[in-house]
């Protein structure tokens, strides 16, 4: 996965949304399962009559169900298509893409950009009502209901626990070779005048389930189930807790993708390749 375009190429940024309902996550996968790249390379692959299939990098790939608002993502195209079709490149994608997924800009790539490993940070929003009548039906494929009453003020002080850089494996589905220590640069909660609670979890990237995972963790100390030093404890335990619940992902958004300037976009490529560890407390 290069950080450049190869010869006779221009890596093209792409900025989109989607809703995701009803697509089996952002990868594309065996069996026919509709997926947002599958769709995205299709309808580039359709409006650029061409013969081959480009495939799209993207910031964050989100699972079955996960909508996004703010994702980025690249492809690297042949010289000549770009110049033939980079004008009205993005009305004909509207055109052809369907309604549960735009894209909004296209552009040239500065130099060493790489939609996933340059992204300095991952911005995202899980929203929740505790509202004894459900969830507003024009909302309900984007907001979770938890038929619990929801302390926001407790569910904040157990956020305070979980950031920083930790081992996440015990928010995380653990993949094999892949580590899952992260940066939690930012999770708090507000409830709206309209009963809706936005949760705000930014990060420098996410493992599998993460965000998920610490929504279902903070949901069980906001309607008393657990003290607002659980998660903490649990993140320090380091491993699956039976009680962390992995919350449906209907109510998660991808809300923005973070990048550094242009001339650090190579340098912040390379530090996120490499394999993270955390300080260690002592030699033995």
């Amino acid at each position: 996965m290069s950080d450049e375009a190869a010869a006779g190429y221009v890596r093209v940024r792409l900025d989109l949304s989607y809703d995701g309902s009803e697509f089996s996550g952002w990868a594309k996968q065996a069996g026919g399962r509709r997926t947002v790249q599958g769709e995205i390379e299709d309808a580039l692959r359709t409006v650029t009559r061409s013969g081959e299939t480009y495939e799209l990098t993207v910031a964050g790939r989100t699972d079955a169900g996960v909508h996004a608002r703010g994702q980025v993502a690249h492809v690297d195209l042949p010289r000549e298509v770009w110049a033939e079709h980079h004008r009205k490149l993005l009305k004909r994608l509207a055109g052809r893409l369907p309604r549960d997924v735009r894209v909004w800009a296209l552009r040239e790539a500065p130099s060493g950009f790489n939609a996933r490993f340059s992204a300095i940070w991952r911005r995202y929003a899980y929203r929740v009502t505790d509202n004894p009548g459900g969830v507003d039906p024009l909302l309900r494929s984007h907001v979770l209901w938890h038929d619990w009453p929801l302390d926001v003020d407790a569910m904040n002080e157990a956020a305070r626990g979980l950031l920083g850089e930790h081992d996440f494996a015990a928010y995380c589905k653990k993949r094999e070779g892949a580590t899952t220590i992260r940066t939690l640069q930012e999770l708090r909660l507000v409830k709206g005048d309209d009963g809706i609670i936005t949760a705000t979890v930014r990060a420098d990237a996410f493992c599998h389930n993460m965000v998920r995972s610490l929504i279902g963790a903070l949901l069980f100390v906001g309607d008393g189930h657990r003290p607002p030093d659980w998660p903490a404890k649990v993140l320090a335990a380091g491993v699956r807790d039976s009680a962390v619940h992995v919350v449906r992902p209907h109510g998660l958004t991808l809300e923005e993708v973070g990048y550094p300037a242009d001339e650090l976009l190579a340098a912040r490529s390379k530090e996120a390749r490499n394999k993270r560890s955390l300080p260690s407390a002592g030699c033995c």
